[in-house]
């Protein structure tokens, strides 16, 4: 997996939400560069244990989808004879 790189829009998207959720919910100020800081750590550590479970969803997805086009084949074949 390679490094994700949030555009800079993204980040000062991510980086207010921090801050606004210090504020509502622990009635906290944190500063634009701890957010940061703090989005960098989660981006890191915690990260990849959501990109691996979207990536484990979209698999399920994809091998239950294969399945009924198989299926489906199957059920498009025409019924044949076998003759002694």
């Amino acid at each position: 997996m390679s490094d994700i790189e949030f555009t800079h829009e993204e980040k000062e998207i991510l980086v207010h939400k921090i801050q606004r959720y210090f504020q509502e919910e622990l009635s906290e100020e944190i500063g634009g560069f701890d957010a940061e800081f703090l989005l960098e750590f989660f981006s890191k550590e915690i990260g990849p244990y959501h990109y691996n479970h979207g990536l484990r969803d979209a698999r399920s997805i994809i091998e239950e989808k294969t399945q009924n086009i198989i299926q489906t084949f199957y059920e498009m074949e025409k019924a044949t004879e076998f003759i002694k």
